[in-house]
């Protein structure tokens, strides 16, 4: 016997309450295959799809999902089908999936699936119950099948944010792609040589920095003895000088 999904209420976030603002740049664009897409229409709906599921921070060349693709593209699976696939993924499960707790795990999902932030801890609690307890498919599956997603997606729509505009706000939430795809606890047990900005750019500026504060003693020495081969050189030339004269 299964356990049923933990009761968690609804809170008044953004996208459940109707907007009335002017359309602009931080309105989402809508992807659909309800209308027969040319080839080019279904590559920026591909892309979107990739785009929402596994953000630019792992939208590599080896991370396609081609069979996936190519069952789209021939109307073997709906949009839907292709998400639920890209969640499922070798990829998305070792780069997002075991690189998170269940917490954070079934935060992300709630973001890219839905389209929206988990209302409080009470919901991410019940939805890691159903990770433990079902499996990583029975709760993508729950997410894609639960009444939300299918009144706002349906079958053939792309997730995305929904509504980032803020009432009385000049600036919308910040997306969701801007997120880090561990959470802090897995990024605290990264080796310790892993150093955070551009790669090896910290390490560097270390190394410089304490070699300017204490600098080895023979450079001291080499230094010395250049110094003192300097001021050699210059009486000779200022002797040469006043010989010539």
């Amino acid at each position: 016997m299964s356990i049923p999904l933990l009761e968690y209420k609804p809170l008044s976030q953004n996208q459940r309450v109707a907007g009335f603002e002017v359309a602009g740049d931080e309105q989402p664009r809508i992807y659909s295959t309800d209308n027969l897409l040319s080839g080019l229409e279904l590559d920026l709906l591909i892309g979107a799809a990739y785009r929402q599921i596994c953000n630019e921070q792992q939208m590599l060349e080896n991370h396609r999902q081609l069979y996936l693709e190519s069952q789209l593209r021939a109307g073997q699976i709906t949009v839907r089908g292709f998400i639920r696939g890209l969640v499922l993924s070798d990829s998305f499960k070792r780069l997002t999936f075991d690189s998170n707790n269940n917490y954070r795990f079934a935060e992300i999902c709630i973001q890219r699936l839905l389209g929206r932030n988990v209302y409080s801890d009470r919901e991410k609690m019940a939805w890691s119950i159903v990770i433990a307890t079902k499996g990583l498919p029975a709760f993508v599956d729950e997410l894609l099948n639960s009444e939300e997603y299918l009144s706002n997606f349906g079958d053939n729509i792309v997730p995305y944010q929904r509504r980032r505009i803020l009432p009385q706000h000049t600036k919308g939430e910040v997306t969701f792609a801007h997120m880090a795809r561990y959470g802090t606890d897995y990024r605290d047990r990264l080796p310790k040589q892993v150093f955070k900005g551009i790669k090896g750019a910290a390490r560097l500026d270390y190394v410089r920095w304490e070699w300017q504060k204490n600098p080895p003693a023979i450079i001291g020495k080499i230094g010395a003895a250049f110094v003192f081969a300097g001021v050699g050189i210059v009486g000779f030339v200022v002797l040469g000088v006043f010989l010539g004269l």
